[in-house]
Protein backbone atom coordinates (compact mmCIF):
# COMPACT_ATOMS: atom_id res chain seq x y z
CA UNK A 1 0.00 0.00 0.00
CA UNK A 2 1.15 3.40 -0.79
CA UNK A 3 2.10 5.76 1.75
CA UNK A 4 1.46 9.20 2.48
CA UNK A 5 5.41 9.59 2.56
CA UNK A 6 5.78 7.52 -0.42
CA UNK A 7 2.89 9.20 -2.33
CA UNK A 8 4.51 12.67 -2.32
CA UNK A 9 8.23 11.36 -2.91
CA UNK A 10 6.92 9.81 -6.25
CA UNK A 11 5.13 13.01 -7.83
CA UNK A 12 8.71 15.07 -7.50
CA UNK A 13 7.21 18.08 -6.27
CA UNK A 14 3.56 17.18 -8.63
CA UNK A 15 5.36 17.34 -11.48
CA UNK A 16 3.12 14.32 -12.68
CA UNK A 17 0.37 16.09 -12.34
CA UNK A 18 1.85 19.00 -14.65
CA UNK A 19 3.06 22.97 -13.97
CA UNK A 20 -0.75 24.21 -13.72
CA UNK A 21 -1.68 21.98 -10.83
CA UNK A 22 1.83 21.82 -9.29
CA UNK A 23 1.99 25.83 -8.89
CA UNK A 24 -1.80 25.56 -7.10
CA UNK A 25 -1.29 22.94 -4.98
CA UNK A 26 2.15 24.87 -3.77
CA UNK A 27 1.38 28.22 -3.92
CA UNK A 28 -2.18 28.88 -4.13
CA UNK A 29 -4.34 26.20 -2.02
CA UNK A 30 -1.91 25.95 1.34
CA UNK A 31 -2.41 29.94 1.75
CA UNK A 32 -6.33 28.99 1.35
CA UNK A 33 -8.39 29.18 4.30
CA UNK A 34 -12.10 28.63 4.86
CA UNK A 35 -14.69 27.45 7.63
CA UNK A 36 -16.36 24.20 7.29
CA UNK A 37 -19.13 23.79 9.45
CA UNK A 38 -20.71 20.15 10.83
CA UNK A 39 -23.92 20.59 12.83
CA UNK A 40 -24.24 16.87 13.98
CA UNK A 41 -26.86 15.43 16.33
CA UNK A 42 -25.07 12.57 18.22
CA UNK A 43 -27.64 10.90 19.86
CA UNK A 44 -25.80 10.95 23.40
CA UNK A 45 -25.66 14.82 23.59
CA UNK A 46 -28.76 16.58 24.80
CA UNK A 47 -30.98 18.23 21.65
CA UNK A 48 -31.63 21.35 23.91
CA UNK A 49 -28.02 21.78 24.76
CA UNK A 50 -26.75 24.05 21.91
CA UNK A 51 -22.65 24.31 21.87
CA UNK A 52 -20.35 25.84 19.41
CA UNK A 53 -16.86 24.37 19.07
CA UNK A 54 -14.34 25.89 17.02
CA UNK A 55 -11.65 23.38 15.98
CA UNK A 56 -7.64 24.10 14.75
CA UNK A 57 -5.62 21.27 13.59
CA UNK A 58 -2.33 20.97 11.96
CA UNK A 59 -1.20 24.32 12.45
CA UNK A 60 2.72 23.42 11.41
CA UNK A 61 4.10 26.98 12.20
CA UNK A 62 7.11 27.32 10.10
CA UNK A 63 7.97 29.95 7.44
CA UNK A 64 7.05 30.98 4.68
CA UNK A 65 3.88 28.61 4.31
CA UNK A 66 2.43 29.02 8.29
CA UNK A 67 4.12 32.28 9.16
CA UNK A 68 3.24 34.25 12.08
CA UNK A 69 1.19 36.38 10.06
CA UNK A 70 -0.58 33.94 8.72
CA UNK A 71 -1.33 32.38 12.44
CA UNK A 72 -2.40 35.58 13.72
CA UNK A 73 -4.99 35.98 10.55
CA UNK A 74 -6.29 32.60 11.64
CA UNK A 75 -6.78 33.59 15.66
CA UNK A 76 -8.77 36.28 14.00
CA UNK A 77 -11.25 34.17 12.23
CA UNK A 78 -11.50 31.79 14.78
CA UNK A 79 -12.45 34.14 17.31
CA UNK A 80 -14.86 35.91 14.61
CA UNK A 81 -16.97 32.93 14.88
CA UNK A 82 -18.12 33.93 18.40
CA UNK A 83 -17.95 29.83 19.44
CA UNK A 84 -18.38 28.51 22.93
CA UNK A 85 -14.81 26.42 22.92
CA UNK A 86 -11.95 26.39 21.30
CA UNK A 87 -10.18 23.30 20.91
CA UNK A 88 -6.16 22.77 19.58
CA UNK A 89 -5.79 19.08 17.96
CA UNK A 90 -1.84 19.24 17.36
CA UNK A 91 0.78 18.97 15.12
CA UNK A 92 1.97 22.56 15.87
CA UNK A 93 5.37 22.32 14.83
CA UNK A 94 6.81 22.13 11.13
CA UNK A 95 6.28 18.77 9.79
CA UNK A 96 8.56 18.93 7.11
CA UNK A 97 12.01 20.85 5.80
CA UNK A 98 11.17 22.32 3.45
CA UNK A 99 11.44 26.17 5.29
CA UNK A 100 12.62 29.41 5.59
CA UNK A 101 12.59 29.01 9.16
CA UNK A 102 11.19 27.03 12.29
CA UNK A 103 9.00 29.50 14.19
CA UNK A 104 10.04 28.50 18.04
CA UNK A 105 7.33 27.41 20.22
CA UNK A 106 7.30 30.43 21.99
CA UNK A 107 6.21 32.87 19.43
CA UNK A 108 3.33 30.48 18.14
CA UNK A 109 1.91 29.58 21.25
CA UNK A 110 2.23 33.86 22.19
CA UNK A 111 -0.24 34.17 19.00
CA UNK A 112 -2.78 31.06 19.99
CA UNK A 113 -2.90 32.79 23.17
CA UNK A 114 -4.92 35.20 21.41
CA UNK A 115 -7.69 32.76 20.86
CA UNK A 116 -10.55 33.53 22.78
CA UNK A 117 -13.87 31.63 23.98
CA UNK A 118 -16.02 31.71 27.12
CA UNK A 119 -14.93 28.10 27.81
CA UNK A 120 -11.73 29.01 27.00
CA UNK A 121 -9.25 27.55 24.81
CA UNK A 122 -8.41 23.74 25.44
CA UNK A 123 -5.23 21.65 23.40
CA UNK A 124 -3.67 18.06 23.21
CA UNK A 125 -0.47 17.18 21.19
CA UNK A 126 0.20 15.33 17.76
CA UNK A 127 2.67 13.28 16.75
CA UNK A 128 4.94 15.91 15.29
CA UNK A 129 5.21 17.98 18.44
CA UNK A 130 6.76 14.57 19.73
CA UNK A 131 8.86 13.87 17.08
CA UNK A 132 10.36 16.87 16.19
CA UNK A 133 11.20 16.89 20.14
CA UNK A 134 15.19 15.13 20.30
CA UNK A 135 15.24 15.43 23.89
CA UNK A 136 11.85 13.85 24.42
CA UNK A 137 12.46 11.03 22.28
CA UNK A 138 15.64 9.94 23.90
CA UNK A 139 14.53 10.07 27.41
CA UNK A 140 11.21 8.57 26.44
CA UNK A 141 9.18 11.36 28.19
CA UNK A 142 7.56 14.26 27.85
CA UNK A 143 6.29 17.19 28.02
CA UNK A 144 7.33 18.03 24.62
CA UNK A 145 8.78 22.14 23.83
CA UNK A 146 5.31 22.69 22.32
CA UNK A 147 3.32 21.30 25.25
CA UNK A 148 5.30 23.54 27.64
CA UNK A 149 4.98 26.59 25.39
CA UNK A 150 1.04 26.37 25.54
CA UNK A 151 1.02 25.84 28.79
CA UNK A 152 3.14 28.64 29.69
CA UNK A 153 0.39 31.05 27.97
CA UNK A 154 -2.36 29.82 30.40
CA UNK A 155 -3.97 26.85 27.74
CA UNK A 156 -3.90 23.50 29.25
CA UNK A 157 -2.91 21.08 27.63
CA UNK A 158 -4.54 17.17 28.01
CA UNK A 159 -2.81 13.89 27.87
CA UNK A 160 -5.29 11.31 28.72
CA UNK A 161 -7.06 13.81 31.00
CA UNK A 162 -10.61 14.95 31.37
CA UNK A 163 -12.28 18.77 32.19
CA UNK A 164 -15.71 18.69 33.18
CA UNK A 165 -17.35 22.42 31.97
CA UNK A 166 -20.38 24.09 32.02
CA UNK A 167 -22.19 26.00 29.29
CA UNK A 168 -25.55 27.43 30.15
CA UNK A 169 -25.93 25.66 33.38
CA UNK A 170 -25.37 22.17 31.42
CA UNK A 171 -22.10 20.19 31.66
CA UNK A 172 -19.81 18.49 30.10
CA UNK A 173 -16.45 16.17 29.79
CA UNK A 174 -13.75 17.43 27.58
CA UNK A 175 -11.12 14.62 27.42
CA UNK A 176 -8.09 14.54 25.75
CA UNK A 177 -5.99 11.49 24.69
CA UNK A 178 -2.46 10.87 24.61
CA UNK A 179 -0.59 10.96 21.08
CA UNK A 180 -1.14 7.28 19.62
CA UNK A 181 2.44 7.77 17.35
CA UNK A 182 4.32 9.91 19.86
CA UNK A 183 7.46 6.94 20.39
CA UNK A 184 7.62 6.09 16.80
CA UNK A 185 11.16 7.94 15.96
CA UNK A 186 12.53 6.73 19.25
CA UNK A 187 12.72 2.67 17.80
CA UNK A 188 16.08 4.04 15.82
CA UNK A 189 17.16 4.63 19.82
CA UNK A 190 16.05 1.72 21.48
CA UNK A 191 13.08 -0.76 21.62
CA UNK A 192 10.35 0.80 22.42
CA UNK A 193 7.61 -1.22 23.64
CA UNK A 194 4.59 1.03 22.73
CA UNK A 195 4.81 4.03 20.06
CA UNK A 196 1.77 5.71 21.60
CA UNK A 197 1.25 7.62 24.77
CA UNK A 198 -2.94 7.31 24.35
CA UNK A 199 -4.97 5.31 27.61
CA UNK A 200 -8.70 5.77 26.58
CA UNK A 201 -9.78 3.16 29.15
CA UNK A 202 -8.28 5.16 31.81
CA UNK A 203 -8.88 8.52 30.27
CA UNK A 204 -12.86 7.83 30.48
CA UNK A 205 -12.46 6.47 33.99
CA UNK A 206 -12.02 9.74 35.48
CA UNK A 207 -15.06 10.66 34.40
CA UNK A 208 -17.18 10.95 37.12
CA UNK A 209 -20.77 11.48 36.05
CA UNK A 210 -23.31 10.73 33.32
CA UNK A 211 -22.70 14.57 31.45
CA UNK A 212 -22.19 13.88 27.60
CA UNK A 213 -18.26 13.42 26.59
CA UNK A 214 -16.31 15.13 23.58
CA UNK A 215 -12.90 13.33 22.96
CA UNK A 216 -9.95 15.25 21.43
CA UNK A 217 -7.49 12.29 19.42
CA UNK A 218 -5.20 13.72 17.45
CA UNK A 219 -5.31 10.55 15.35
CA UNK A 220 -8.64 9.61 14.16
CA UNK A 221 -7.49 5.61 14.09
CA UNK A 222 -8.97 5.29 18.04
CA UNK A 223 -12.46 5.59 16.71
CA UNK A 224 -13.22 2.35 15.86
CA UNK A 225 -12.47 1.75 19.98
CA UNK A 226 -14.29 4.52 21.37
CA UNK A 227 -17.37 3.29 23.16
CA UNK A 228 -20.77 4.82 22.52
CA UNK A 229 -20.02 6.50 26.02
CA UNK A 230 -18.42 9.24 24.20
CA UNK A 231 -20.79 11.54 22.31
CA UNK A 232 -18.33 12.72 19.79
CA UNK A 233 -14.56 12.82 18.72
CA UNK A 234 -12.28 15.51 17.20
CA UNK A 235 -9.35 14.67 15.36
CA UNK A 236 -7.22 15.78 13.23
CA UNK A 237 -3.89 14.28 11.47
CA UNK A 238 -4.82 13.61 8.21
CA UNK A 239 -4.86 16.24 6.71
CA UNK A 240 -7.70 15.12 4.52
CA UNK A 241 -5.00 13.30 2.65
CA UNK A 242 -3.62 16.56 1.87
CA UNK A 243 -4.37 15.89 -1.84
CA UNK A 244 -7.93 14.47 -2.63
CA UNK A 245 -9.06 14.09 -6.04
CA UNK A 246 -12.71 14.07 -6.74
CA UNK A 247 -13.01 12.24 -3.39
CA UNK A 248 -9.54 10.05 -3.52
CA UNK A 249 -6.79 10.42 -1.23
CA UNK A 250 -3.97 8.47 -2.77
CA UNK A 251 -1.32 9.30 -0.28
CA UNK A 252 -3.75 7.60 2.20
CA UNK A 253 -3.05 3.97 3.08
CA UNK A 254 -6.63 1.95 2.55
CA UNK A 255 -7.62 1.60 5.76
CA UNK A 256 -7.66 4.81 7.13
CA UNK A 257 -9.80 6.18 4.21
CA UNK A 258 -13.08 6.06 5.71
CA UNK A 259 -11.59 8.25 9.10
CA UNK A 260 -9.51 10.25 6.47
CA UNK A 261 -11.73 13.25 6.43
CA UNK A 262 -15.10 14.67 7.18
CA UNK A 263 -18.27 13.21 9.54
CA UNK A 264 -18.24 10.01 10.31
CA UNK A 265 -21.03 7.96 12.55
CA UNK A 266 -19.71 4.54 14.29
CA UNK A 267 -20.76 4.13 17.89
CA UNK A 268 -19.90 8.14 18.51
CA UNK A 269 -19.91 10.53 16.12
CA UNK A 270 -16.67 11.94 14.30
CA UNK A 271 -15.04 14.79 12.90
CA UNK A 272 -11.92 14.74 11.21
CA UNK A 273 -10.66 18.02 10.98
CA UNK A 274 -8.89 18.52 7.10
CA UNK A 275 -6.37 20.93 8.75
CA UNK A 276 -4.39 24.21 8.24
CA UNK A 277 -0.64 23.22 7.60
CA UNK A 278 1.30 20.74 6.08
CA UNK A 279 3.65 17.55 6.54
CA UNK A 280 6.60 16.28 4.38
CA UNK A 281 5.28 18.58 1.78
CA UNK A 282 4.27 22.15 1.42
CA UNK A 283 1.31 20.89 -0.68
CA UNK A 284 -2.58 20.72 -1.11
CA UNK A 285 -4.80 20.01 -4.00
CA UNK A 286 -8.95 19.41 -3.61
CA UNK A 287 -8.49 20.50 0.38
CA UNK A 288 -7.57 24.02 1.27
CA UNK A 289 -6.81 24.71 4.93
CA UNK A 290 -9.77 24.49 7.35
CA UNK A 291 -11.02 26.23 10.45
CA UNK A 292 -13.85 23.84 11.46
CA UNK A 293 -17.06 25.10 13.26
CA UNK A 294 -19.19 22.08 15.11
CA UNK A 295 -22.41 22.98 16.25
CA UNK A 296 -23.72 20.54 18.97
CA UNK A 297 -27.79 20.49 19.55
CA UNK A 298 -30.40 22.78 18.59
CA UNK A 299 -30.38 26.34 19.15
CA UNK A 300 -33.27 27.97 20.26
CA UNK A 301 -35.33 30.57 17.80
CA UNK A 302 -34.89 33.96 18.92
CA UNK A 303 -37.34 35.92 20.86
CA UNK A 304 -39.20 38.48 18.44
Amino acid sequence: MLTRRQFFGSIGGLSALGVSTAAYGVGVEPMRLRIKRYHPMPRQWPADFPLKIAVLADLHACDPWMSLERIEGIVERTNALNADIVVLLGDYVAGHRRVTRFIPANEWAAVLAQLKAPLGVHAIMGNHDYWDDKIVQRAGHGPTIAHRALEATGIPVYENDVVRLTSGGRPFWLAGLGDQLAYMPARRFRPVPRVGVDDLNATLAKVTDDAPVILLAHEPNIAPRVPSRVALQLSGHTHGGQVRLLGWAPALPGDVVKLAYGHVRLKCDVIVSGGLGCSILPVRVGVPPEIVLVTLGRTPPAVS
